[in-house]
């Protein structure tokens, strides 16, 4: 009898913690950018304490345009499998400001895969080079443009990334070569997927990536609550 009344009280606790976890499917598509300091870890680390399962997978190639994917095959035959919830695509980060005729063909051609599955369609919209701030302006009309013609959900990145700068030490979020994120920027980044995506708050969360500085990391959680919460 107790054995079977502890199966029993384990069974509810099973369910209700069941209950309360709500468990996403997520396909990354790009390139370092989201795979420096490996951002969807970083956005799986972050929802699971704020009681969200993210299973991820990233098909990533080094400075790769979401043309150069949509040839390659991986990501596509990856969408048609069929299991999961969103795909975020992630241009080439200058393509925005070069062509971004070409970068809304590429993307209209995943969305009808991505569709066609029964996944939603996310678009990580990212930042411009510390060189050349002006051109923010411009990714972020590309991406706002096509996502609002095929009805995507826009992770606005690169104006949250703006924003946080504007007033502090921009090098805090770019890397040496003041292209890729630092780790602060990467946590930046899943804050923004964080609030944008997973319809969560980032402001409280305490695990933190072991070399991210505290005080930091709350900055940074505060900023994107406030501007896109």
């Amino acid at each position: 009898m107790e054995v079977q009344a502890l199966s029993t009280a384990l069974l509810v606790f099973c369910l209700r913690l069941a209950q309360r976890t709500k468990s996403i499917s997520v396909l990354f598509i790009g390139n370092s950018f989201t795979q420096r300091n490996d951002l969807p870890f970083l956005i799986a680390s972050m929802a699971v304490q704020r009681g969200i399962g993210l299973k991820h997978e990233l098909i990533s190639a080094g400075g790769a345009s979401l043309k150069r994917h949509w040839n390659a095959g991986p990501a596509v035959r990856a969408i048609r499998s069929g299991s999961y919830d969103f795909v975020v695509l992630q241009e080439q980060s200058t393509l925005p400001v070069k062509n971004a005729a070409r970068m809304a063909d590429s993307i209209r051609l995943f969305d009808g895969v991505i569709k066609q599955a029964g996944a939603t369609t996310a678009l990580f919209m990212t930042w411009a080079r510390e060189h050349s701030p002006q051109h923010q302006e411009l990714i972020a009309d590309a991406y706002n443009s096509i996502g609002k013609e095929i009805g995507a959900r826009v992770v606005p990145v690169g104006l949250a990334w703006q924003r946080f700068i504007s007033k502090r030490d921009r090098s805090l979020l770019y890397d040496a070569d003041q292209s890729h994120p630092s780790l602060a920027g990467s946590y930046l980044a899943a804050c923004v997927f964080i609030t944008t995506l997973l319809e969560a708050k980032p402001v409280g969360l305490a695990e933190l990536p072991p070399d991210l500085d505290v005080r930091l990391a709350a900055e940074i959680q505060r900023s994107v609550w406030k501007q896109l919460g």
